[in-house]
């Protein structure tokens, strides 16, 4: 039997779980096989072998870019040490979530934006990375320069992925106001006494910019063949407004009926991991385990925390009632690969590509053991 060979695994498949047998040949999945084999074979020792995960929307690099206030590390050294965790959570695939549109004078989130995507695209020609990175652009519509910012940094390296964004106090994702203080204060972003008027300014920001950023990116997004995701859609009507707008994905919807809507309409509904790691919204907004119990959920992000997603994946398996990890999975695996028009990865399957993950379970907590992007370990 020729061909890098890993036995006596608990195989995740898209709809079961196999005790087997992974064969790997010129990068891909060559076979699978029931039971063990006798073979030279890497020995899982019972350990589950299950897809590279893929991750559509994590903000993690900006933390690495600006790891304190005025602090900008350079921007390849960032981009590799986002990447080792990010390979460290069993992650092969992750469109980087790069922000257009600043709300601050002098901020200079454009400008980062693209020596951040030049970096990404460096770093990957170079070899440099262990996962394959992707660009997530997130275009905040009520910010004045969002239009330029996202066409500067369309300019810099390829989009990918679009998500249309509106933090608006009062709107979608901080529908509640009080949410909205709550947050801003508890990161010490604005003094309480300022408040007030931040929140002024910020509405009147969403009326003067908003509709204009909107078009303006739909038709780049157009013109450049890129996917959209809406964003924290709170009502039917959004989901109806993101539906003429071309949106593929539903990125964590707020409410039961959004999620419910976007689901029964074709999109695919992502939420976050953490949400389900913490069985609640940071922002008060509906819980992802709810939404997976009404069969409406269909990708998970691991957003700011890069190692929730196989937490979050065994804890919907255990909880959801006749889900099953396999189903489960596919969250993190399959259904974002699809989402993204990946067809070459997702699944453990013959002809697919060889990202693989052992993963390894004590006391109910999964622990990332190696990694394999196409069939090469990079962890």
């Amino acid at each position: 039997m020729t061909g890098t060979v890993f036995t006596n695994a608990r195989v995740v498949l898209p709809d079961e779980v196999l005790e087997g047998t992974v064969v790997v040949r010129d990068g891909k999945v060559f076979e699978v096989i029931e039971g063990r084999v006798a073979a030279p074979a890497e020995d899982l020792d019972g350990d589950y072998l299950v897809p590279g995960l893929v991750e559509l929307h994590t903000d993690h690099l900006e933390s690495h870019f600006l790891p304190r206030p005025g602090v900008a590390w350079p921007a390849i050294p960032a981009v590799m040490a986002h990447d080792a965790q990010i390979a460290a959570a069993g992650i092969t695939t992750v469109f980087d979530a790069l922000r257009a549109g600043s709300f601050e004078p002098g901020d200079r989130s454009a400008r980062e934006a693209m020596s951040l995507s030049a970096a990404i695209v460096e770093a990957q020609d170079s070899g440099r990375l262990r996962a394959q990175h992707f660009i997530h652009l997130r275009c905040e519509l009520p910010c004045a320069d969002t239009a330029e910012s996202a066409e500067m940094t369309a300019q810099a390296g390829p989009l990918h992925l679009i998500s249309i964004m509106d933090h608006t106090p009062g709107a979608r994702q901080f529908v509640s106001i009080d949410k909205f203080r709550e947050y801003y204060i508890g990161k010490k972003l604005i003094l309480p006494e300022h408040m007030d008027g931040y929140i002024a300014v910020r509405q009147e920001l969403q009326a003067r910019h908003a509709a204009a950023n909107k078009q303006a990116i739909i038709a780049m997004a157009a013109r450049l063949g890129v996917r959209l995701a809406s964003h924290d859609d709170a009502t039917e009507a959004h989901v109806e407004e993101a539906i003429a707008d071309g949106v593929a994905i539903a990125e964590f919807p707020t409410t039961r009926e959004a999620a419910q809507a976007a689901h029964r309409n074709g999109l695919a509904v992502l939420m976050g991991a953490p949400n389900v790691v913490r069985g609640k919204s940071h922002s008060g907004n509906i819980s992802a385990v709810e939404v997976a119990a009404g069969g409406h959920l269909d990708v998970l992000s691991s957003d700011y925390v890069p190692s929730s997603l196989l937490p979050a994946v065994f804890r919907l398996a255990e909880t959801v009632p006749g889900m099953g990890l396999a189903a489960a999975m596919r969250m993190i695996t399959l259904n974002p690969a699809r989402a993204a028009g990946l067809d070459d990865r997702g699944a453990i399957e013959p002809h697919r590509r060889a990202d693989l993950v052992q993963v390894r379970v004590r006391d109910g907590i999964p622990a990332v053991r190696r990694v394999w992007r196409e069939g090469q370990r990079v962890m």
